[in-house]
Order: C-alpha cells, then structure tokens, then sequence
C-alpha cells in the first residue's frame, strides 16, 4: 500500500513538501490565508486524487471492454452545506462535506455503454475510499518514517 511523507518547508509559513517515492511537490495555503501559495491547497489535493483515479478507473474499464473511449475528463467542486440544502442529516443545522464530480467521456460510446461508466465511476478506489469508513491511527513520534515501511 502506499505511503507518503510530508515535511514543512523552511522559511514559508504553511508550504508542504510531499514525498511520494522519487516524486516531490508541493501543497501550500492561498496568499488570502496567510499561506505563500507555492502549491495547491489539501482540498485540491484531495480532489485531484479523486479525478485522477476516476480517469483511470475508467480508461483501464473502457481499454479491457474493447470499449471507443478516447479520453475521459473529470472537473471536480468541493462544497460545504447545510443539511437542510437537500442532503440526509437528523440535524438540520449540520453542515456537509460535498464533492461533485462531472464527467465528460470522449468516444464513440452508446448510452449504455455511457451509464455503465458512469456506475463504474463510483468503484473507482479514491471514491470508495472516501465513501466509505476511513480510519485514521495518529501516533507522535520524535523522529520521522516510523510508520514501519523502508525505503
């Protein structure tokens, strides 16, 4: 399974340097945030790892079917919202995380072959992960990289 690393990086206020093997980017907060902006905030982090694997979900789907799809892209919104916006809460003052996501499938498809992507989409794992019941383990250390994987 994968794993990350994440280090501030010296002298910016919130600037992120994120390890991912031998790839390095950045995240940061926009400059109206008291950030410096060098990257994209957590959420669109967030929403990029959804995109991404929505796409390729979705292209490896298509290629086994033999299906004409040429290119898939996805445009992603995050929202907070008032239960009472129309979503489910027994707390009509409650606020809700909302994530839309929209799909544009480029190929000769038929419409059946449209809406099974579509039900496809939702099994993509970074969505299943996010529907589903996520448990987080937090732990202090007083070194970096003891979470039990080596490099």
């Amino acid at each position: 399974m994968p794993s990350v690393d994440v280090r501030r990086l010296p002298p910016f206020t919130y600037t992120q340097t994120l390890i991912a093997g031998t790839h390095a980017y950045h995240a940061d907060e926009p400059e109206h945030e008291d950030g410096d902006d060098l990257g994209p905030t957590p959420y669109e982090l967030l929403l990029w790892a959804l995109g991404a694997c929505t796409s390729m979900t979705l292209l490896m789907y298509a290629r086994r079917k033999g299906w004409a799809l040429r290119d898939v892209s996805v445009h992603l919104h995050h929202d907070r919202v008032h239960a009472a916006d129309g979503a489910v809460s027994s707390d009509a003052d409650a606020r809700l995380e909302r994530i839309e996501r929209e799909i544009t499938l480029d190929g000769d498809l038929s419409g059946e072959q449209r809406a099974r992507l579509l039900e496809i989409a939702a099994r993509c794992p970074v969505h299943r992960t996010l529907t589903g019941e996520v448990t987080v383990i937090d732990r202090l250390s007083d070194s970096p990289h003891t979470l039990g994987h080596t490099r």
